[in-house]
């Protein structure tokens, strides 16, 4: 018999608790000497709201693999726990503070909306809003560019000002153009799979096929130059180009899109002077004109000495000096982790991630429709990217781009971006893991050619008209004897015999 997990999930939700808690609770003693005052309602309220959560997700996604929710509330409550901390630093030496409270407010809404978004049963209703999805994420590209909405800080103009609070579109754009190439490239897979010519052993698309590329590669060009926000356009030109690869199995995409993105990089890194300050932080961090100079090198290379102070196991929760790179609680939570956790910490946090990611793989493996795999794919690897980049550009592996750590870092737009992210892999996982016995036979018809969708449709037509006569038919013999072979619908009655659900696509 096959198990749902959700034993499994309690369980590890209890871990996940813990570690946010704890972190919460060692902040205050190694600090103070003593327990935070506030300590047991904050932990009944916390508990509460998993517990709610949990439940729902046992009713709504029963099948769903049971680590997803735990990794997600163990990487928030960490990271609350860090913001926290940080807040009694800027508190006690006079600075900006009370960052934890509008966190665990944007906690409570992304936690809203995650459930919101699971009472949508089916995912392959996506495909009918697709075309809405990608206006709507062409509307939150550019909404930064309305006078008197769009804010520019620090060279960037990728925010938007609505009464005290501020939001950065381009979060939600990620989800909503994952779910658009997810059902343009389902839809149009055969043409894009077609080969052309054969150069250096790699078979390449013909050139026709290339307009799909060129168009999402000038659109993150247009957000490179005008927004001056790297990586913005790093991720969406990334999620496009895997999300391709993965539905055409060509590797000259991949080969393609490093072609065509590494030259306007360059462009940017020479010519636009926020990209070219950190390319130059990058390159030279160690050189005292750089690091003294304006947008220097002076945040990365504290980060990089906190870290280093850290050691392999940390100063411990509260006793580092975090607080001294500049957003220590946003871009750079990672080195404020790192110092405080050690390397050790810092090795477990990106084991978390690479779980969630893994299982988010796994769930495009076992999905049984082109759509939902290619939609598991591009959700996966926004966040494995957007990882790779915040840790890679702290560490000095690659130049900061401005991305946030998902879960951990402080701003509400991310974080609410990553729960309804979650709130999708959970519905895929369900689908991918819910036994095939329990469940009905499902034709997509938008996956079909313009033909056999008609044909379909007019079959399901057909068959209802013929259910209906048969009842009719059944009512007038109920009193005859029944004779002959028993019927399909008896105990030896075959799998095929299971309903047939017909789920009519947008479009043939």
């Amino acid at each position: 018999m096959t198990r749902s997990g959700r034993w499994a999930e309690a369980g590890l939700l209890v871990l996940s608790l813990a570690l946010g808690l704890g972190g919460y609770a060692l902040t205050a003693l190694n600090r103070s000497g003593s327990s935070p005052a506030q300590l047991l309602p904050i932990a009944g309220v916390v508990v509460v709201i998993t517990a709610l959560v949990h439940l729902w997700v046992r009713r709504t996604a029963p099948w769903t693999d049971p680590t997803l929710l735990p990794i997600a509330v163990a990487l928030n409550g960490i990271g609350l726990a860090m913001i926290q901390r940080l807040d009694l630093s800027y508190e006690r030496l006079g600075e900006a503070h009370g960052f934890s409270v509008r966190q665990a407010m944007w906690t409570g809404l992304g936690v809203l909306l995650f459930c919101l978004v699971l009472l949508m049963r089916d995912y392959r209703l996506l495909r009918r809003w697709d075309r809405w999805a990608m206006a709507g994420g062409l509307v939150f590209l550019v909404l930064p560019f309305v006078p008197g909405l769009g804010t520019e800080i620090y060279g960037a103009r990728i925010w938007i000002h609505v009464g005290p609070m501020s939001f950065q579109p381009a979060e939600l754009t990620k989800v909503l153009l994952a779910i658009f190439f997810a059902s343009f490239l389902v839809a149009n897979r055969d043409n894009l799979a077609l080969a052309g010519r054969r150069i250096l052993g790699l078979n390449l698309p013909r050139a026709r096929h290339l307009v799909p590329l060129l168009v999402v590669w000038g659109v993150s060009i247009a957000v490179l130059v005008l927004q001056r926000d790297l990586g913005s356009s790093l991720l969406l030109f990334g999620l496009f180009v895997v999300t391709l690869f993965v539905a055409t199995d060509r590797p000259s995409w991949l080969i393609i899109g490093a072609a065509l993105f590494a030259p306007a990089a360059w462009f940017a890194a020479t010519h636009l002077t926020h990209v070219q300050q950190r390319f130059s932080a990058w390159l030279d961090a160690m050189d005292p004109e750089v690091y003294n100079a304006p947008g220097g090198s002076w945040q990365l290379v504290t980060g990089l000495f906190g870290m280093a102070s850290g050691g392999l196991l940390g100063t411990g929760w509260g006793q580092g000096y975090p607080n001294l790179v500049t957003f220590a609680n946003s871009d750079f939570i990672v080195a404020s982790l790192g110092e405080e956790l050690g390397l050790t910490g810092t090795l477990a946090l990106l084991m978390l991630y690479l779980i969630l990611v893994q299982r988010g793989l796994r769930t495009a493996m076992h999905l049984r429709d082109g759509f939902g795999k290619l939609l598991a794919v591009g959700l996966s690897f926004t966040i494995a990217l957007q990882v790779f980049v915040v840790v890679g550009g702290v560490t000095r592996l690659i130049p900061l781009t401005g991305l946030t750590t998902p879960f951990l870092a402080y701003g509400g737009s991310s974080l609410i971006a990553n729960w309804i992210i979650l709130a999708l892999l959970v519905r895929l996982s369900d689908a991918a893991r819910r036994p095939v016995t329990s469940a009905p036979r499902i034709i997509d018809t938008a996956e079909l050619p313009s033909s056999i969708r008609r044909a379909v449709l007019d079959a399901e037509t057909a068959e209802t008209a013929t259910s209906a006569k048969e009842t009719a038919s059944a009512k007038e013999t109920k009193a005859e004897p029944a004779t002959g072979t028993s019927s399909a619908s008896g105990p030896q009655a075959s799998q095929d015999d299971q309903p047939t659900t017909i789920v009519k696509g947008a479009r043939p």
